[in-house]
């Protein structure tokens, strides 16, 4: 393949302080879409999660255990979840206690200190343990930051490394002008310009090793572990092999169009904090980050595992399938804006459009073939993505596509309806209806892969289902 088609996507890596939930389920699910998309338009994808495994809340979580063997059995938790959600198997897995990205991160350090961005002082600041993060006033409501409300913010005081972040709001502020694009939506980039307007203040990198044990040391400093977030974000690089495989990192990030998925808790952390650490480094910036809204439990709240109000994808898949989870979250769930969950609404939407939907049009359209057509159908034509439905994956609107291929399951129910082929069994009308069902197979094969799947080998062998694509629940 040529250079200029290849293509990096990387989602957060989820802290291993306790089950994955929906939230991680939604950000995988909807990065493993993209970069389906992309190989099926010939790209050749390198395609990124893992998990965060350093800072205060794993040490914590921990209870007094070997820390590494916690994180280890927390890691494979997430690891075992990426196929149940049906996530490409070709996907990799960094691990912030990876030797490479260890070095990787302690590599980071020193060409952001060679270049001056680096210094030590004392400070009194007001901490998150929730967020892993220092808060300012405008984070903060009736004592609590405003996230994690369950949480007291910590009093710190101590002497640590700053990166000198106020350096870079004129940089950034200009690297935005330059991609208007730079974040999707655009409301949340315009949120971006107006924190950086309010003043970039520097942020502490270290902690004392006396007080936090558990972290990459700091390059020269035995008496200093690096801050998580400084460490974390660096997994993006050191997974493609930085600083050692300069081919892979230029393919992927240098020459390429890296993209991230986040959440809106961070955006500030990924197209704020990350993008001038790049820039400290003297290295490329991200190309684009996606920002997901939350995933809420009852009362608007977000999900989250500090608030104990999580539901587990790992029970849903076992109950109603792969891609029943993947449906509600490329359709159901808002791709930009915070989307309330219960499992009384994840019902009715599989009943009404998957059971009711696409499983029933697969079911009688192939019965009708099955009993009237000669053999299988071959397409007369190379069946084209949609221009739309290419558009919306090529923006990140993965509702805007999955409504697309909504609309063509409705419009091919009214056909059957309107030509009742089950009383003319007009053999060209059969086969009519099943090049359309092939289609829409096709269209659904980035995002329900597995159901799109099953529907060709159908088409293929001219066969009904032997049993519901989708099972009714009652």
């Amino acid at each position: 393949m040529s250079e200029n088609k290849s293509f990096y996507i990387t989602t957060t890596l989820p802290y291993v302080n306790a089950e994955p939930h929906m939230g991680h389920a939604l950000e995988f699910i909807r990065a493993d879409i993209i970069a389906r998309s992309k190989e099926l338009q010939g790209f050749e994808v390198f395609f990124n999660t893992g998990t965060d495994e350093h800072g205060q809340k794993v040490f914590a979580a921990a209870h007094g255990k070997d820390v590494q063997s916690y994180v280890d059995e927390y890691a494979e938790k997430f690891k075992e979840l990426l196929p149940k959600l049906g996530i490409l198997e070709n996907i990799h897995f960094i691990r912030t206690t990876d030797p490479k990205h260890i070095e990787a991160a302690q590599e980071f350090w020193k060409r952001v200190d060679k270049n001056g961005y680096i210094y030590k002082k004392s400070y009194k600041t007001k901490y998150c343990i929730g967020c892993e993060a220092e808060k300012t006033d405008s984070e903060i409501e009736n004592g609590s930051c405003i996230i994690h409300t369950n949480l007291e913010l910590e009093e710190r005081e101590e002497e640590n490394y700053f990166f000198k972040y106020s350096e870079f709001s004129q940089k950034l502020l200009d690297f935005y002008e330059k991609k208007p694009n730079f974040v999707i939506p655009e409301s949340r980039l315009n949120e971006m310009r107006e924190f950086i307007n309010g003043g970039l203040q520097d942020f502490s990198i270290s902690r004392l090793k006396e007080k936090m044990s558990w972290g990459i040391p700091v390059p020269g400093d035995k008496n200093h572990v690096m801050y998580v977030w400084f460490d974390a974000l660096t997994s993006y690089i050191s997974t493609l092999g930085w600083p050692n495989d300069d081919e892979t990192f230029e393919k992927f990030w240098a020459n390429s169009t890296p993209v991230q998925y986040c959440g809106k808790d961070n955006t500030r952390f990924q197209s704020g904090m990350w993008q001038a650490m790049l820039m400290a480094a003297g290295l490329p910036n991200s190309h684009k980050i996606v920002v997901n809204g939350f995933v809420t439990g009852e009362g608007g709240v977000k999900m989250s595992k500090s608030l104990g109000n999580v539901v587990n994808p790992t029970q849903l898949v076992d109950e109603y399938g792969t891609d029943a989870l993947r449906y509600f979250v490329a359709r159901e769930l808002s791709t930009f804006e915070d989307t309330p969950f219960t499992v009384e609404r994840f019902k009715e939407a599989y009943n009404a459009n998957l059971a009711n939907g696409i499983g029933n049009l697969t079911s009688r359209i192939m019965t009708l073939a099955e009993a009237n057509l000669p053999g299988p159908v071959v397409s007369r034509t190379v069946l084209d993505m949609p221009v739309e439905l290419e558009e919306a994956l090529n923006n990140f609107e993965i509702q805007k596509a999955m409504n697309h291929i909504w609309e063509e399951i409705g419009e091919l129910d009214k056909e059957i309806q309107d030509k009742k082929p089950w009383a003319s069994k007009d053999k060209e009308v059969i086969s009519d209806l099943v090049i359309k069902l092939y289609s829409i197979a096709r269209m659904l094969n980035p995002l329900l892969p597995e159901t799109s799947n099953k529907i060709k080998a159908l088409i293929k062998v001219n066969k009904k289902p032997s049993e519901p694509l989708f099972l009714r629940k009652d």
